[in-house]
């Protein structure tokens, strides 16, 4: 039976209100975005090094947690001093470079002091920061050792499972990669990745021309693991 031109009108306007009712979320998300939960920063560290080494890999990571881990971080990484009374807002601090650290005894109170209050430092050696950011993390906490992390540790068993430890993504010396951690009352307060090149292996795809795909995915999905238990652990 053929339907009058008025109930043929009646059922395209309701079609049309069905479609605008599904799309309407849709709508009020892209006109009023979910303010970020937080933001992670980068280390602006004294000395006259490269802090400001690797300009794609955090916006990267960042990328990759809030598709991956479906976390909610400013897309903008953060840059923060040491000394700076903001240090304290961050939950994940990034460090890099190739050397030439030094830290005022002001801003190792003020490392230390953020660290013991639940912060996270992941310092990345971009080949030859080693030697610079031994001493100057002794000046943080004198009392405490790097230790390497055992492959059994959870930093390793996030998400992504990384049973043998670190992904090495770029060859220097012909050493192996090495997780160092610092342990203040049983707590991973500073984690330390040395002969990884762990950040290398976050920024775009293309930086170095020697980098796979597969290599860029393993640095990303050990990145998210550093924020996963940053952000999870007691």
């Amino acid at each position: 039976m053929l339907l009058s031109a008025e109930k043929l009108h009646l059922i395209s306007m309701m079609r049309k209100n069905l479609l605008l009712l599904l799309l309407l979320p849709l709508l009020l998300m892209a006109a009023f975005p979910v303010a970020s939960s937080f933001r992670i920063a980068k280390l602006h560290y004294g000395g006259g090094g490269d802090w400001y080494a690797n300009k794609t890999s955090l916006p990267n990571l960042i990328r990759y947690c809030n598709q991956s881990l479906k976390t909610n971080i400013d897309p903008e990484e953060a840059t923060v001093e040491l000394d700076s009374p903001e240090l304290l807002t961050y939950p994940f601090i990034h460090m890099t470079g190739h050397g030439n650290v030094t830290f005022t005894d002001a801003e190792a109170r003020n490392l230390r002091r953020y660290l013991m209050g639940g912060g996270f430092l992941h310092i990345d050696d971009n080949y030859g920061l080693d030697k610079f950011i031994r001493p100057e993390m002794k000046k943080v906490f004198p009392e405490l050792e790097f230790v390497e992390l055992p492959f059994t540790h959870p930093i390793y068993h996030q998400k992504f499972a990384f049973p043998r430890g670190l992904p090495k993504v770029h060859e220097h010396d012909g050493k192996r990669p090495q997780g160092f951690g610092l342990l203040y009352k049983g707590r991973l307060v500073c984690y330390y990745t040395f002969e990884c090149d762990l950040g290398n292996g976050w920024e775009d795809l293309g930086t170095y021309p020697e980098d796979t795909p597969a290599t860029h995915e393993a640095a990303l999905k050990m990145g998210a693991n550093l924020v996963a238990y940053a952000l999870t652990q007691d």
